[in-house]
């Protein structure tokens, strides 16, 4: 057993190991365990933060803390499948909560209607991971330093229209197994010639080999200098969903919300003037980012959600069980296009 969490192990009951039986048999029973012994705080029960709920409650971890301060509204039911369309006007965590925990009696969810940046330091110290889903980019980098230092987890995201993103940061010195299949050497006594002195792969077994990768923190991640000989290099490589990703995070800290839809008239000019000033203080053209792009930021959608959803949730299933090679360290969706890019920002 490879055993790289410092905690006491978890016991899976009979009952759990045959509500867990497919995972089991898919990612083997120590990973199911290291996830059965993990807590996470989910921030945020918009769209995004229902899908994340739903794939990591489903996963079967220890515990679920959902937070959010916000009401829920005729917009947010539209991707929010966790509350029903008669909780208008009550707290989204809390409307969420009967459904979450439906979906599996295992797991221990709960729900706090408060406001993610009047919580003390201790409140995020309590969990293994910290998701942080419709934040703004001050709160987003004051948790990753602080959770960074406490070997927690983090990972962030949110769905605007057609656009969505998942960051994560798993610390400098993250380990992990992943399965390979085995290479077996030939017999000595073969006489198939030089080629079967070789070593073949045999496809009925396969083996764990122990891997470490290192993260950048958001807030390298997010202050590159494209100014520099090396980052105008990568210019050309880098997705335009990432200088999109500048323009959003300013307009919530402008604004204290995302774009929407029935404001899109202001919104969209608000947007362009902020892809102008941030891509000049990055010393980039403006060109670099299309017009456009106002026409496709609107609202959470439904089906980004789920697709952004589902690589978040699985991200941080993979990062808590330690199975399985993890993104690193920014995952870009484009629903126009209907594809996704991972790219890494940070130290080289």
């Amino acid at each position: 057993m490879i055993d790289m969490i410092a905690k006491e192990d978890p016991i899976i009951s009979e009952e759990e190991a045959a509500q867990y039986d497919r995972q089991i048999r898919l990612w083997g029973l120590d990973a199911q365990k290291r996830l059965r012994g993990s807590r996470v705080l989910l921030v945020g029960l918009g769209g995004l933060g229902a899908e994340v709920a739903k794939n990591l409650i489903l996963a079967g971890v220890k515990g679920l803390t959902m937070l959010d301060h916000e009401k829920v509204s005729q917009e947010s039911c539209r991707a929010q499948f966790l509350v029903p369309v008669t909780a208008q006007g009550e707290n989204r965590a809390q409307a969420s909560l009967e459904r979450a925990q439906y979906l599996n009696p295992m797991v221990e969810v709960r729900a706090q209607a408060e406001r993610a940046e009047d919580q003390p330091d201790d409140f995020f110290l309590q969990f293994d991971a910290v998701c942080l889903t419709c934040c703004s980019r001050d709160l987003m980098v004051r948790l990753d330093q602080l959770c960074s230092k406490h070997n927690i987890k983090v990972f962030c995201g949110n769905v605007y229209g057609y656009y969505g993103y998942m960051f994560s940061d798993l610390g400098p010195d993250y380990n992990y197994v992943e399965e390979k299949p085995k290479m077996v050497k030939p017999s000595g006594d073969s006489n198939d010639g030089p080629k079967a002195k070789k070593a073949k792969v045999d496809p009925n077994e396969t083996t764990m080999v122990k891997k470490t990768a290192s993260f950048c923190s958001l807030k390298e991640a997010l202050e590159v200098d494209w100014t520099t000989e090396k980052a105008k290099a990568g210019l050309k490589r880098t997705p335009v969903d990432y200088f999109l990703l500048h323009v959003l995070l300013k307009f919530r800290t402008d604004k204290g919300r995302d774009p929407a839809p029935q404001s899109s008239g202001e919104d969209g000019q608000l947007l362009r003037q902020i892809r102008d000033d941030v891509l000049e203080s990055m010393g980039l053209n403006r060109e670099l980012l299309s017009d456009d792009f106002v026409s496709y930021c609107f609202s959470e959608m439904a089906p980004v959600c789920a697709v952004v959803g589902g690589v978040l949730g699985q991200e941080v299933v993979k990062a808590l069980s330690q199975r399985d090679a993890p993104h690193k360290n920014i995952f870009f969706f484009d629903g126009r296009k209907g594809n996704g890019v991972v790219d890494y920002f940070g130290p080289q």
